[in-house]
């Protein structure tokens, strides 16, 4: 299956076959693919929480308000953005950066000014924003891998994030819930597989110049 027919076979699933696992490779593949997204200046203002237990699943769905990918769902992804990105943060992203690549902090300091400033220009509420933005380059790349895969999504904002960070004892003050994805295969009586795919034509859609 090309990515152009993986993606014609993807939608949103409203109900996922409760008895079937994603295989453990599979989701790791998937995994990385999210990892591997586009990050701008390469921070990565984000981590994921990837709830598989039924037990923790089951916590989370008083959460959502259409709760049934979440009951249903062989696994959720919770992606959360920071709030702020401080000195510390950036200090390790460059520790990371010389060690990965053996290239000495003394001769990427004009790289890290250059964040420095940038992070001047912005408010805490743009930072936010900006931030978020990075998650969703990930849920993208997410969905895509696992449509490669054969595995179906479908990814959720109506949720109470003040009540998912409780029971994930995320830390509101530095940390938001920003988006979340659920995966797992389609089952068989989700009529909404059966739905043609509706998408503005190419002349609405594109303007070549």
């Amino acid at each position: 299956m090309n990515y152009v027919e993986a993606l014609q076979k993807r939608y949103s699933v409203k109900k996922f076959d409760k008895d079937k696992k994603i295989p453990a490779e599979i989701l790791n593949d998937i995994l990385e693919a999210g990892k591997l997204s586009a990050s701008s200046l390469g921070l990565q203002p984000y981590r994921m929480i990837v709830v598989e237990s039924d037990e923790m699943k089951e916590k989370l769905i008083p959460t959502f308000y259409n709760p049934s990918q979440i009951s249903t769902c062989s696994h959720l992804v919770v992606i959360i953005t920071k709030k702020k990105i401080d000195e510390t943060y950036i200090g390790n992203y460059f520790n990371h950066i010389s060690e990965t690549r053996e290239i000495s902090l003394e001769n990427l300091q004009p790289f890290k000014k250059s964040i420095d400033f940038y992070m001047t220009l912005n408010s805490d509420e743009e930072m936010l924003h900006w931030n978020e933005k990075q998650g969703y380059l990930v849920l993208a790349n997410l969905m895509f891998a696992a449509a490669l895969e054969k595995v179906d999504t479908c990814p959720m904002e109506g949720f109470k994030p003040e009540e998912i960070s409780e029971i994930l004892e995320i830390d509101n003050e530095t940390e938001k819930v920003t988006v979340t994805l659920a995966l797992g295969y389609r089952a068989e009586d989700d009529i909404f597989q059966n739905f043609k795919k509706v998408r503005k034509p190419n002349e609405r859609l594109f303007k070549f110049i």
